[in-house]
């Protein structure tokens, strides 16, 4: 088991000068060790080193949520929709950072949406619905959604980008070789930041556009 204070470490570049709330790394410890359990059986994340784990899912997703709330867009009680979310990437986490987040978690494999449920339960987190199936299928809106880490990112983006409700803001975790295409397919329908690299990467950034109206009937 990696020891919460370690844990607290690692996250340090992420989090930078904002304190980490006194619970949240023995929760991320919760995480990580009901993570690493079900990815014997299934496979969640390639990433197998505890330490990696840390940095490369929950800091990533961590940093996210720093950057969402620091711009305001976690203030009061905001809807989110994480698709894709695969082991709950970046979605827990930033649920974990703003508690009162209403959260969707949007993954299509049964299987991987049944670790969600548990983890999610192991978690006693609340406001969380796991919605297994597609995107596309969800047939609601969220004035955040997330994206990371999908296979066929171009293909999916669409579908992600139309679940954000006007005004509302798409946050996507993703390779500075994705930057082209995803504005490219966003077009002048959105509004984005500047990227903004990760902690501890050379080339992932997370990418932050605002939808500016709603998509033509």
């Amino acid at each position: 088991m990696l020891p919460a204070a370690r844990i607290a470490q690692l996250l340090h570049p992420f989090l930078g000068n904002t304190a980490i709330p006194a619970g949240l790394p023995a929760q991320l410890q919760t995480y990580l060790d009901l993570l690493l359990r079900w990815n014997v059986r299934i496979n969640l994340t390639a990433v197998c080193d505890p330490e990696q784990i840390v940095t490369r899912h929950f800091g990533e997703s961590l940093f996210a949520a720093r950057l969402l709330r620091d711009t305001g867009l976690l203030a009061g009680t905001p809807t989110l929709s994480d698709v894709g979310s695969g082991a709950g990437f970046p979605g827990i986490p930033i649920k974990l950072l703003a508690p009162r987040l209403h959260l969707t978690l949007i993954e299509s494999q049964n299987k991987k949406a049944t670790f969600l449920r548990e983890a999610v339960r192991t978690l006693n987190l609340g406001d969380v619905e796991v919605f297994c199936g597609r995107a596309g299928t969800w047939n609601r809106t969220a004035t955040i959604v997330t994206l990371r880490a999908v296979e066929k990112f171009s293909s999916v983006l669409p579908a992600a980008a139309h679940l954000v409700a006007p005004q509302g803001n798409l946050c996507l975790l993703l390779g500075v070789g994705q930057l082209q295409s995803a504005r490219q397919e966003l077009g002048t329908l959105w509004e984005a930041e500047t990227p903004v690299p990760i902690p501890l990467s050379d080339r992932r950034v997370v990418l932050v556009a605002r939808k500016l109206r709603a998509e033509s009937i």
